[in-house]
């Protein structure tokens, strides 16, 4: 069964009709191929073409480019200009650069943040205090092209790679990043490097679509993922075809509500921690601009679990939902699971006593499994 007959993104951009782009991480990788691919061979591939997590190779056209030699050897930069397609990205428009030189065999791959690009200076982010704001799967992106480019021309793959934003610093204002405690810029993110702008009813429509499909086809356990990397958790837990998984994204309410009304025997619901605590706390709508993760909330339901005031109070103040989630671990709180099985119980209210069994999965963002309910 294709993306289009299960509904999800792929047929929520054919109902629609809109564009998709490109996110940063992506627009990084393309400017650090040709950079690197400059610096060993003297010549910038225009347009340089990436290959995505999920297998797309898109082509870039380079709007900068630069080769210098300097006192500790030639340095190649290389830039993109991001296009969010039809998605009202703040970054649509930015040129991303990238900036490569050699570092002596055995150093791996090291990112350093550019103008325009934040530093990490709060904990509960998937990154280090102190690093550059350039996300795990952008970094992972970036280190597999640099493996590709010094296979083919004889590199060793030992490189420094800045990232730089023009203007990165301005436009981070209208992000959550100051919140976040990154500083200095924007992040570079992406966990597919596909950026996919949606209408709401258009979303919902898919998610429908995705339950007719599925109960058409005789199958009597969906799931209801927020992104990639929880639906990779359920088909490993849980073997589901592709017909089975519903593109939820941030829209919990509608999956419910629509399989309250057309009942299949199984619902699993899978996403990020941060994101299953806002449907713990009530919300339905898992968007940042529309809920917001309650770290007082997080606390009340850690006292529940064996927290004491000081934990409590930690979590409550802490700078994101899975520092909250890291703290309980190491205090052995099962703050984990006290969110799956409070979310569990939020589905079933919402499912009014409809014939459908839940259970709930939170992963952190790594697809590890953090709680169950």
């Amino acid at each position: 069964m294709n993306a289009e007959a299960r509904g999800g993104r792929s047929a929520q951009l054919k109902h629609t009709g809109l564009r998709p782009g490109w996110t940063t991480g992506a627009c990084a990788t393309a400017a650090t191929t040709a950079a690197y691919t400059a610096l060993l061979t003297g010549d910038f591939p225009d347009p340089v073409t990436i290959t995505l997590p999920k297998g797309q190779t898109p082509a870039f056209a380079l709007a900068v480019e630069e080769l210098t030699a300097g006192p500790g050897g030639a340095v190649a930069m290389a830039g993109v200009v991001k296009d969010a397609g039809d998605d009202p990205d703040v970054t649509h428009g930015a040129l991303v650069r990238s900036t490569v030189r050699r570092l002596p065999p055995g150093s791996g791959v090291v990112f350093r943040a550019g103008p325009g690009v934040g530093t990490v200076t709060l904990p509960g982010l998937p990154l280090e205090v102190g690093e550059p704001a350039v996300n795990p799967v952008p970094r992972q992106l970036m280190r597999e092209h640099v493996e590709r480019v010094a296979a083919e021309h004889g590199g060793t793959g030992d490189v420094e790679i800045t990232v730089s934003v023009d203007h990165g610093e301005e436009i981070a204002r209208s992000t959550w990043n100051g919140r976040l405690g990154i500083l200095g810029g924007l992040s570079i993110l992406g966990t597919t490097g596909v950026v996919v702008p949606y209408s709401c009813s258009a979303w919902i429509d898919s998610i429908r679509r995705g339950v007719d499909v599925a109960r058409a086809a005789g199958l009597t356990h969906v799931a209801g993922c927020t992104g990639s990397t929880s639906e990779k958790t359920v088909v490993a837990e849980y073997g589901l075809p592709d017909i089975a998984l519903l593109d939820m994204g941030d829209f919990a309410g509608a999956v419910l509500k629509y399989v309250r009304r057309h009942p299949v025997a199984r619902l699993t619901v899978c996403g990020g921690f941060a994101k299953l605590s806002k449907l713990a706390a009530g919300h339905l709508d898992l968007h940042s601009a529309r809920s917001q993760v309650d770290k007082s909330f997080l606390a009340d339901l850690a006292r529940t679990g064996g927290a004491n005031e000081e934990l409590a109070t930690r979590i409550a103040t802490a700078n994101t939902g899975l520092e909250a989630l890291r703290l309980c671990e190491a205090a052995g709180v099962p703050l984990g699971d006290l969110v799956a099985a409070r979310a569990r119980d939020e589905a079933l209210s919402v499912l009014r006593g409809a014939p459908v069994e839940v259970d709930v999965i939170c992963v952190d963002r790594a697809g590890v499994v953090v709680g169950r309910g």
